[in-house]
């Protein structure tokens, strides 16, 4: 590798400080959902960031995108890059178009077919998922390597993100091996979230067109059904996910959901790498979206924030009370169903606030969408997703409070560390990563965590952080201070991608 070469950057509100700038490289990020075209949950967050600061390194980096109904042409200027594609699929061919748009300097491409992506929602209906989802998203992880070919773009690294792409290394691997187009171009997975892993009814298997030799127990099989995660984890040059501590997890039988033994088999090739938080839209000095900025200097503007989120949720206008914020899906691995039992209980023994926004699981929607009616004044709720309310949130509350039973990584947490709302944790995953344990002697951390999957854990640590907020005030300064400096910004962890690209191509070069 070169020597690297330094430029200089601004972070907003911050000292001016260095980014390694890279040996440049042509990468395809795809993905089935980036900010701010399509979103339905972190992925699209890291979908929109991570290639931003990859192209800010030098990268020349493009991301291919479906183009559901909901992606508005008009309003992100789309306009035709390609008329007419034809994708080999199951021994015919399945025409698209391509549209073509840029956002923040980035170049992002749009598979447009109708019959597969003009509907309201990405994944379902609202309701169910999809019964075509196998082939919409292999069709997709296909048509991304056919439009590298159509616009005569040779990627060095194409970038697959979770089971929607997954297809595209095997397909990379099983159909372009041979092909000169193809011949440097090496390929990297990232496992977002291994709770959802993409398995299908064997019927889809002939339109995907993997080759029967492929349909195995090691490759695509899983109990007569097909498998997109495990065959990404095959074919992958290198494979990564988005926090340390979650690769040591999902090497587990507890963590691995399944999928253990195939990630231990690619020990060698999996990396733990830790999302950053996109800071030209979350951070208290220049947020749009916040009714007063503020600094680690100077919280008086947090203050305001606080005033305003307690009066847009109906909370009680009480300065000097605690609020706990909650911004999530309201589902089972998020913890949810822990915190249910004992919310009653710790609003009753503790003075503490709670605004709470987020949607999932019906049941959840409804026990926490009712609990405004059962304590008024001392707990708010928004069930849905709301922008502005989720950035209020941040920038309002004391706390954040995230009881997931699994967190790959998390990004809440991370935001409400630069926002000065400690957050209040289950140590996992990406939380154990990013929020360090106050130490009650010292005064010193950036929050509060508990080990625990039990209900009276969060009540436990939830009323650990209330006294610290009434009894230790000055602790609690210190900590807000030294959340508000820690820096997880992208370009630390878009240059250890470089890193794991470079290894990626290097196992590429041993395939052949």
């Amino acid at each position: 590798m070169k020597k690297q070469r330094i430029f200089r950057a601004k972070k907003y509100g911050e000292p001016t400080y260095q980014v390694p700038r890279v040996d440049p490289k042509k990468i395809l990020f795809v993905s089935s959902e980036a900010v701010p075209f399509c979103k339905s949950g972190g992925l699209a967050d890291v979908s929109g960031a991570l290639p931003k600061a990859l192209k800010r390194s030098g990268h020349d980096v493009r991301v291919v995108l479906p183009r559901y109904w909901s992606i508005d042409k008009e309003k992100y200027a789309l306009k035709i890059a390609i008329m007419s594609m034809g994708v080999p699929m199951g021994g015919r061919t399945v025409w698209c178009q391509v549209l073509e748009g840029e956002v923040d300097g980035v170049k992002y491409y749009f598979i447009e077919h109708e019959g597969y992506f003009g509907r309201a929602g990405i994944y379902d209906d609202g309701k169910k998922e999809y019964w075509d989802n196998a082939e919409r998203f292999g069709f997709f992880s296909r048509a991304a390597i056919q439009l590298c070919r159509d616009l005569k773009f040779k990627p060095e690294i194409i970038h697959a993100n979770d089971w929607q792409t997954a297809l595209v290394p095997a397909y990379l691997k099983i159909k372009e091996t041979w092909d000169d187009f193809f011949a440097g171009t090496a390929s990297v997975f990232t496992i977002h979230n291994i709770g959802y892993q993409g398995v299908f009814p064997s019927v889809f298997y002939d339109f995907l067109d993997l080759g029967g030799e492929n349909y195995t127990e090691s490759k695509f099989e899983s109990w007569g059904k097909v498998h997109f995660m495990k065959g990404g984890i095959f074919y992958a040059d290198s494979i990564t996910t988005v926090s340390p501590s979650y690769a040591r997890e999902i090497l587990t039988p507890e963590g691995g959901s399944g999928l253990a033994p195939y990630l231990e088999r690619r020990r060698d090739d999996l990396y733990g790498i830790l999302n950053g938080a996109d800071y030209d839209v979350w951070h208290p000095e220049n947020d749009r979206l916040i009714p007063a900025k503020y600094s680690c200097r100077d919280l008086s503007g947090k203050n305001v924030c606080k005033g305003v989120l307690q009066k847009e949720f109906l909370l009680r206008e009480e300065p000097d009370v605690p609020v706990i914020g909650v911004v999530s899906r309201l589902v089972s691995q998020k913890g949810f169903h822990l915190l249910a039992p004992v919310i009653s209980s710790i609003v009753r023994d503790m003075r503490v606030q709670f605004a709470i926004v987020g949607n999932g699981e019906k049941g959840l929607e409804d026990f926490f969408g009712g609990l405004p009616r059962s304590f008024p004044g001392t707990i708010g709720a928004w069930i849905g997703f709301n922008d502005h309310k989720a950035h209020l949130v941040e920038s309002g509350a004391d706390f954040f409070l995230m009881p997931s039973l699994y967190e790959p990584c998390g990004l809440n947490q991370i935001y409400s560390l630069k926002y000065g709302t400690l957050p209040i944790v289950r140590e996992i995953g990406g939380l154990k990563d990013t929020v360090v344990q106050y130490n009650e002697f010292a005064g010193e951390g950036t929050g509060f965590k508990f080990h625990s999957a039990d209900p009276y854990a969060i009540y436990y640590t939830v009323g650990w952080a209330v006294s610290t907020y009434y009894d230790r005030p000055h602790h609690l300064a210190r900590m807000r201070e030294s959340a508000m400096r820690t820096d997880f910004s992208w370009f630390g962890s878009a240059n250890k991608y470089d890193e794991i690209y470079e290894k990626a191509l290097a196992r590429r070069a041993m395939w052949k």
